[in-house]
């Protein structure tokens, strides 16, 4: 089966920032939810704050966003202004927004894209003779906020209530989250009562806006994506 990597889709046709709700609208979600949730497009476009004739605010961002992966970090003054819709101002308003966050940054951060970058932050897991339940917190971009365990024991439905999974989530205003869990007994296959959860789970994300990315088991005999298997 083919490995997953996780990723937020560009659509497919540029949206105007009128016709997306108030509430998810880039700066809009800033003030409610923090900077963190928010993708890299939207960052980009609550940078320049609007588009001009015939090129929306989003549709300018998702073009510096490729420009930014594709040259970052020799990108430049003379690049960004060249793209429609950015000119001087803007252009200077995103070099100084990328040169105070390198001047602030303290490390790098760990980014998550596949199933097999989570086994690194949890090497001891494979070893425990409990169930350990664990959520991986991550922001917009895609980069780990925190790794927490949320229980200790039998993974039942009862224990694993959507309030105390996506509590830290909720803290650090997530954008999404894998959960993971291990089974001493060394079977990677999933229970029905793994199945179960993770449905509620999920469930309850899409009621929060906090996207459930994966649910791993992780054994002795190595690991198993829920998500690569079809069951997220």
């Amino acid at each position: 089966m083919k490995p997953v990597k996780y990723r937020v889709v560009a659509e497919s046709q540029p949206v105007q920032i009128s016709g997306i709700p108030v509430i998810e609208r880039p700066r809009e979600k800033i003030q409610k939810r923090g900077a963190s949730v928010l993708t890299d497009r939207e960052l980009i476009a609550a940078i320049i704050g609007k588009g001009v004739h015939g090129h929306s605010v989003l549709s300018v961002a998702t073009v510096v966003e490729e420009q930014l992966n594709r040259d970052y970090p020799e990108l430049n003054y003379s690049t960004l202004a060249k793209i429609p819709g950015i000119g001087h101002v803007k252009a200077c308003q995103l070099l100084a927004c990328f040169e105070l966050a390198r001047r602030y940054i303290e490390e790098e951060p760990v980014r998550i894209q596949r199933p097999e970058d989570v086994l690194p932050l949890l090497p001891d897991l494979r070893e425990e003779k409990q169930e350990h339940f664990i959520s991986i917190t991550m922001n917009g971009a895609g980069e780990m906020v925190k790794v927490r365990t949320i229980t200790v024991g039998l993974l039942n439905q009862s224990q694993i209530h959507p309030r105390e999974a996506f509590a830290d989530a909720i803290t650090d205003r997530a954008a999404s989250v894998i959960f993971v869990h291990n089974h001493p007994s060394g079977s990677l296959l999933p229970s029905e009562q793994d199945r179960a959860v993770t449905r509620q789970l999920v469930e309850a994300g899409k009621i929060l806006g906090i996207a459930v990315l994966d649910h791993l088991i992780i054994s002795k005999k190595g690991f198993l994506s829920m998500k690569e298997q079809g069951l997220i």
